[in-house]
Order: C-alpha cells, then structure tokens, then sequence
C-alpha cells in the first residue's frame, strides 16, 4: 500500500475518532439528550472509528468503498437534518422525533454551526478522503 493510502486511512480515522469523541463529548460532559436524527448519524459515524483502525492496521484500502457508503448515508442525514434546524420551510414540516425535538439547537455557534452540521463536516471529510482513495487505488491497477 502507498504512503498516500496509508495517511488517508490515518485522516479518516482521526476525523471519525474526533467525530465520535465529539459526539460523546456532547452527551455525556455536557448532558445534551441526542434526538433521533443525532441517534442515526451516530450509528453511522461510531463503527467507522472501528472499520479504520482495522483497516489500518491490515493496510486495506479497499475498506473505502464502504466508508463512503457510511459517509454519504450519513451525510445525507445530518443535511436533512441541519435543513430542518436552519430552513424555515423544513422545520416546520419536520416529524416528531421523540422526547428531543430534532428542530432544537444545543448549539448555534457563528450562527450556523450546530451539532448536526460538524457531524456534517465530518462525513463529507471522510466520503472525499474515499473517495481519493478510490481515485488512488484505480490509477495503482
């Protein structure tokens, strides 16, 4: 495996383990009760920490057909649910989500930084990242 694969399978588990450590951060110091939504973008973001350090360890980058799978998933999440925090015209259509309302903001950072929007930021990082590594492993054939 290359050195360029190597450190983006590094990268990707450092912005899941951040991601994921964030994450807790959130719920268990500061006592935010996820919604559902945040419930969803976790389950996809917490195995990704574990299915990179595998692949690290065994040098596989052809794991980056299935983290960009996670990612884009789960990013399509979080954007739906940024939209139903930030967009008028969503929110008021948004489900019920349970005890905590997805529309709520725990955070409002610069005015437009949320919790649904750094998991965001997280999986658009780890879908280009595969994305690359895809790139990378078919030029290498």
């Amino acid at each position: 495996m290359t050195k360029k694969l190597e450190n983006s399978l590094l990268m990707m588990w450092v912005v899941a383990l951040v991601a994921t450590l964030g994450s807790l951060y959130f719920s268990e110091v500061r006592g935010y009760e996820p919604c559902e939504l945040c419930w969803y973008q976790r389950i996809l973001m917490y195995p990704l920490v574990i299915i990179t350090t595998v692949a690290y360890i065994q040098k596989n980058a052809r794991i980056a057909v299935l983290t960009a799978v996670f990612a884009c998933i789960g990013g399509s999440i979080s954007l739906y649910h940024y939209g139903i925090q930030k967009l008028d015209f969503l929110s008021e259509s948004a489900p019920a989500c349970g005890r905590v309302p997805c529309t709520g903001m725990y955070i409002n950072w610069a005015g437009f930084i949320t919790i649904p929007f750094l998991a965001l930021t997280a999986f658009i990082l780890i879908a280009a990242i595969s994305f690359y590594m895809l790139k990378v492993l078919k030029e290498e054939k």
